[in-house]
């Protein structure tokens, strides 16, 4: 009994009993850990890290640093292109499949282009090269992406909620910031609003799985999608900017036919 208080005592037990703790801990929070559904996530081919890595070297690697460190302008502490371990295959497809990467010059933000540089296979192996630096989100699966397996009434009200004051309403986009905008996202494909969500590009928010759920993002996919394909009930939409393009339209025309007519008569009755 004598030798174990002694043990006990010893200046070495606390340290042991930390790292056995802190162990302990760490193996129960990899068992419980929430697993990525494999749904969710598209898989990429393990060869196409090679190619990959060849890519963005040749394309990359100006404005990101040769191993995707990010590098600096000169000029402070400004970061001309931010390190991109961890952000994911899901940030590669967007930037790069929605034709913002390769960024043409300096701006406030990457617009959008339909002019994309690189196949969708050589975005994939980018992508690949991209995920095996770190963890990140991936490339949803055409399953998490399908607008017909979503609630779009509830998309509609989860939009509304998170989405809806930047983008407007109807996803025609909207001002922010600083020269920044929320761009629309009419006629965006869902894998591209997904990874958005997933990786927030730009101004926007992370939506998480902890924030938005798989269902809840495929379910707001569905209500953009049925945005797209509803026709105008009142007419001539004026771009669905709401009441200022209204109001606008209201001052020039109104107004301006108003004028008109008073300028008609009068001549009539001189």
């Amino acid at each position: 009994m004598n030798a174990l208080a002694a043990r006990r005592r010893h200046p070495a037990a606390i340290a042991i009993l930390i790292i056995l703790g802190l162990f302990l801990t760490g193996a129960v929070y990899a068992a419980l850990a929430p697993k990525p559904a494999d749904a969710t996530t598209r898989a990429l081919p393990a060869q196409s890290v090679e190619e990959g890595k060849a890519l963005f070297r040749a394309n990359c690697s100006t404005c990101h640093g040769l191993n995707a460190e990010g590098r600096a302008t000169g000029t402070g502490d400004q970061i001309a292109g931010p390190p991109l371990a961890g952000v994911g295959a899901a940030a590669v497809d967007f930037q790069v499949g929605t034709g913002r990467m390769p960024l043409p010059r300096p701006d406030v933000q990457a617009p959008a282009n339909n002019e994309i540089k690189f196949t969708q296979d050589e975005i994939d192996s980018m992508g690949a090269y991209i995920a095996s630096l770190a963890p990140g989100p991936g490339v949803p699966s055409e399953e998490a992406v399908d607008p017909t397996k979503g609630d779009a009434a509830r998309g509609g009200e989860l939009y509304r909620v998170n989405c809806a004051m930047c983008h407007n309403f109807a996803g025609a986009g909207g001002a922010l910031t600083r020269g920044k905008y929320a761009p629309p996202i009419e006629g965006v494909s869902g894998r591209h609003i997904y990874e958005a969500m997933v990786t927030g590009p730009q101004s926007m928010p992370v939506f998480n799985d902890a924030n938005l759920t798989p269902e809840s993002k495929r379910d707001i996919i569905a209500f953009l999608y049925t945005i797209d394909e509803a026709e105008s009930p009142g007419g001539m939409p004026l771009g669905s900017l709401g009441p200022v393009s209204e109001g606008l339209f209201a001052w020039v025309f109104g107004l301006g036919l108003l004028v008109a007519s008073a300028v008609w008569i009068g001549a009539k009755s001189a």
